[in-house]
């Protein structure tokens, strides 16, 4: 069952890629304090997340930052290196903190996995935008299917 609106995220253990490399750090630490928003994706270089997803929280950060959003945060079931990458790839510059559950323990956790093995990818996490105040879930838009049309930042924003 997926987490809802009213609940608290789980803190489990996920990596981060930033300066020095990739750093373990606590979802409750992330993602618990103040306005958060996390997004996450199927996968890290694939053409729907690096083409519209991933961009459109870039290049309107300061309109969520002026909407009082304190950080985003854009979350794969992927290794920690593939993040770090991609976001350099896109640009990121510290307006989005790049974010690896390697193992999906925390989409699995918040109820939001998916089988990708069809495309080989394996389990993965269902591309949904999330809204979290102090760690509570205040917003929760999951892609009925594939593309994006729920979850991207127009839809963030004009819910903030």
């Amino acid at each position: 069952m997926a987490i809802s609106v009213g609940e608290q995220i789980p803190d489990i253990k996920i990596m981060i890629f930033g300066d020095e490399g990739p750093t373990h750090v606590q979802t409750s630490e992330l993602l618990g304090h103040g306005k958060v928003v996390l997004f996450a994706v199927p996968g890290a270089f694939t053409p729907t997340c690096s083409d519209f997803h991933l961009p459109g929280y870039v290049l309107r950060s300061e309109e969520l930052t002026a909407k009082g959003v304190d950080s985003v945060v854009c979350l794969s079931v992927n290794d920690p290196f593939v993040m770090g990458a991609w976001g350099k790839s896109q640009n990121v510059d510290g307006t989005v903190v790049m974010a690896a559950d390697g193992n999906g323990e925390f989409t699995q956790a918040v109820g939001l996995e998916m089988d990708g093995s069809g495309f080989g990818l394996g389990t993965r996490s269902q591309r949904y935008a999330m809204v979290l105040e102090d760690g509570v879930v205040t917003l929760l838009n999951v892609e009925p299917g594939s593309g994006l049309s729920v979850s991207g930042v127009e839809e963030v924003l004009a819910a903030l």
